[in-house]
């Protein structure tokens, strides 16, 4: 990356925000657009600890992301903990009370507190519908329709100006409860085969993405949700992108590991699957993804894992120094870095 070669576009891979609460996704929109004031505080509006810039709760100031990005949902952002409809926790979100606990930041470490809490609608669970009209509203509304917001579902595509490339955008998120992927057929028969149908006739170059990698879409009726009968699982859905020979991967997040798999179904053609880290936890990396014409009857897609900058940034820092920590003491068994083949790779995927 540099002046000369800059991104042209940022890919979110869901789990924007943690607890699917109003405040948290002004936060996210506020840091991803730039905000001159951030302030990831609830309750009490104090000073943890006395003094700027030492402790979680003070405020700081956004930049933002210097490119566009474009919107994908994840289980997190709809769901009570990533797991349970949020609806059913309303009254918990605002409440005085926290059953199961909230970080003290007034004491070392920000241990769990359970009990009496300031109460604060800020905190209010958002629903799929609320959470989209949020992203819309916010610049250039990154990818998100008029026909997501009613459904409450991030279903939409987005092309790359002056390429042959189209994003397909699905959400795989059960607002039934659970934390695997979800996929309807029906959305499958009135979004994503149109979908493919229109950029295949387009000659478009399809990358599809979403939250869920195909291995973790399920019936819904894991912990905390209840089983779909119309149900689009793994074999079903990796058949489908197989049967266009001009999707050239499915990005997808939620697993926190790097992983590039090449999926073969019986029919169709061949198309890589690629799973990135998350920031959130150790190696807390991101994927620079590079998409080049090689001129020999190839596409190469260049894949680096890349470490966020953390220089005279101390919220970075701490993020940085937390994840090592969770590692090297054993709280985190899997560093999620994957092995060298699914990290620094480059890919290939024969022409039409």
């Amino acid at each position: 990356m540099s002046q000369d070669a800059p991104l042209d576009l940022v890919i979110l891979g869901g789990d924007n925000i943690d607890n699917a609460q109003t405040n948290e996704a002004e936060w996210v929109l506020d840091l991803l657009s730039g905000a001159d004031v951030v302030e990831c505080d609830s309750g009490a509006d104090d000073d943890p600890v006395p003094g700027p810039a030492n402790d979680p709760k003070d405020p700081f100031v956004a930049e933002g992301l210097l490119v566009p990005y474009v919107w994908v949902t994840g289980n997190h952002d709809v769901l009570n903990q990533g797991t349970f409809p949020a609806a059913s926790f309303a009254d918990e979100y605002v409440g005085d009370y926290a059953a199961t606990g909230t970080r003290d930041w007034s004491r070392p470490g920000g241990p769990v507190k359970l009990g009496d809490v300031p109460a604060d609608e800020a905190r209010a669970a958002v629903s799929g519908s609320e959470l989209l009209a949020l992203v819309q509203a916010d610049g250039d509304g990154h990818g998100v329709t008029d026909e997501a917001v009613a459904s409450g579902r991030a279903f939409y595509t987005h092309d790359l100006p002056d390429t042959p490339l189209r994003f397909i955008v699905i959400d795989t998120t059960a607002p039934t409860g659970s934390s695997d992927g979800l996929l309807h057929q029906a959305e499958v028969d009135d979004f994503l085969i149109p979908a493919l149908d229109a950029a295949l006739a387009e000659d478009k170059l399809v990358i599809v993405t979403s939250h869920h990698a195909s291995g973790s879409l399920s019936d819904g009726g894991n912990f905390g949700g209840v089983a779909q009968p119309d149900a689009v699982v793994s074999d079903a859905f990796q058949t489908i992108l197989a049967g266009y020979p001009n999707v050239l991967m499915h990005l997808a997040g939620h697993s926190h590991v790097h992983r590039v798999n090449l999926i073969s179904p019986a029919t169709g053609a061949p198309y890589w699957e690629v799973l990135s880290a998350a920031l959130a936890d150790f190696p807390s990396q991101m994927r620079l993804v590079e998409i080049r014409d090689l001129d020999n009857g190839y596409y190469g897609i260049a894949l680096t894992a890349l470490d966020y900058q953390t220089e005279s940034d101390p919220v970075a820092e701490e993020g940085r120094r937390l994840s090592i920590i969770d590692i090297t003491s054993g709280w985190e068994a899997n560093d999620h870095a994957g092995v060298v083949g699914d990290r620094n790779v480059e890919l290939y995927v024969p022409k039409l």
